[in-house]
């Protein structure tokens, strides 16, 4: 008898996957594939979309006429921060930009003059200014450089919805897509931003995330999802939690902070530190910042390694020493060894005095403190003046390091504190999100201890 099985395309920068989920949400394969980027039409890197399309659509039918599944539902997660372009026949116009991809200043700049000013605009939208990163002017962009083809748009589409598209033909955009620092919409009204309809861009309403759309693929019936933005989707597992409220840190290049039990309004001033919101699969904002911790981390260790002739490793055989820890915040008093001081600074410095420290140790231990101060500052931002969390789940490559996990049972000693070993989180949200299960999850939780 056949396995029945959701198949999610977690489709992320450096790789892309098909992952396939059992009806307990077991993981039962994930095929992983990497595609070489090309170049647009002005030669900067983008991801190879035809590659991608027929990846999906070859991969599609195999899993349809498979021997050993068979398949229930498909869905997508996917970076955010694309967009696609249609005609009015349905036909992609443009390569998928590469959200690095440089924007002139001046093109959002009479937005921003026309909507009460960058800081107003940034705050209300809840999105920075980041340029093409801010996917909702991308096409101001496109309409700036490239009108002819600017003019045949018929329809805009967000990265997870376009993959969806090809499958189904249908047009549809989702609040998790829209509310990712896109300048699309207004946080303050929960709706899009009037100048939307300045510009006259044809975007669709947002429908639920759930919606779905039942197709024939070579004569079987098979459930479409309509896509969603990764980063949302990855909260959906702790959703289904009935242990309450929670603040999920997710590890790694980046740490992310986020918040989906924050009501208060973004402010310009937490804007300013690298805070902003997205959107929950429940329509609802979620208040999140970051922090360059795995970049600033693997950084600096590579300049304790070679000052102490260490391998790149060592660092995990060094547990963490509370009374050495507090030690070092003795006799440094607040004086920083490996970051620069200044408001809210997140450099290092250009030169740091190894010889502060007799040992490897007593380095690593500095350095996880000065992290551990500029991570918790970030969290803080999320954290509102009436807080209702009772949770804080860290995933990712800093839930293994047991010095970050000591930083936060001791800074919130009034929360339990877990590391949660879920794997493929963003595929298993978009999983969760087709099969209309409420049923709690297996978060893989351990509790921290000082």
């Amino acid at each position: 008898m056949k396995e029945r099985v959701i198949a999610i395309y977690d489709i992320g920068k450096t790789n892309k996957k098909i992952v396939l989920f059992n009806e307990d949400f077991k993981i039962v394969s994930e095929i992983e594939e990497k595609f070489a980027e090309i170049l647009d039409e002005d030669g900067f890197e983008c991801d190879d979309i035809e590659h991608i399309e027929l990846w999906i659509k070859e991969s599609l039918t195999k899993l349809i006429h498979s021997d050993k599944f068979e398949l229930k539902a498909v869905n997508f997660t996917t970076y955010g921060a694309t967009l696609v372009y249609l005609d009015e026949n349905g036909k992609r116009l443009t390569p998928v930009y590469n959200y690095l991809k440089p924007m002139d200043e001046k093109i959002p700049e009479s937005l921003y003059k026309r909507h009460g000013g960058r800081d107003e605009f940034c705050r209300r939208t809840a999105s920075p200014a980041l340029g093409m990163l801010n996917s909702g002017l991308q096409p101001l962009w496109l309409k700036s450089v490239k009108p002819e083809v600017f003019n045949k748009i018929k329809y805009i589409l967000h990265f997870p919805q376009y993959l969806s598209y090809i499958i189904t033909g249908k047009i549809y955009t989702e609040h998790t897509s829209i509310g990712c620092h896109t300048a699309l919409w207004d946080f303050d009204n929960m709706n899009y931003h009037p100048w939307i309809k300045v510009h006259g861009f044809n975007l669709q309403d947002p429908v639920p995330v759930e919606t779905m759309n039942e197709i024939i693929i070579d004569g079987k019936k098979v459930q479409v999802g309509i896509g969603i933005h990764d980063s949302s989707s990855s909260l959906a597992p702790y959703f289904s939690s009935n242990e309450g409220k929670f603040l999920l840190i997710s590890t790694g290049t980046w740490c992310i902070n986020m918040n989906p039990f924050n009501t208060e309004k973004l402010t310009a001033d937490q804007l300013d530190k690298d805070c902003l919101c997205y959107m929950s699969i429940t329509r609802q904002p979620v208040k999140s910042s970051r922090l360059f911790l795995g970049n600033l981390h693997e950084s600096a260790l590579k300049l304790v390694c070679d000052h102490f002739r260490k391998s790149e490793d060592y660092y995990k055989k060094v547990k963490a020493d509370n009374r050495l820890s507090d030690f070092l915040k003795s006799k440094f008093n607040g004086k920083k060894v490996f970051f620069q001081t200044g408001p809210y600074s997140r450099d290092l410095k250009d030169y740091i005095d190894m010889y502060e420290f007799s040992t490897f140790e007593e380095a690593y231990h500095q350095l996880m403190n000065e992290l551990g101060d500029l991570t918790l500052a970030a969290v803080n931002l999320v954290i509102p003046e009436i807080d209702e969390t009772e949770n804080i789940y860290i995933t990712g490559g800093f839930s293994k390091n047991n010095h970050f996990q000591n930083l936060f049972s001791k800074a919130y000693p009034s929360k339990s504190v877990y590391t949660s070993e879920i794997t493929n989180g963003s595929a298993l949200g978009a999983a969760m999100v087709v099969s209309g299960s409420k049923s709690s999850l297996n978060l893989g939780l351990t509790r921290c201890k000082i």
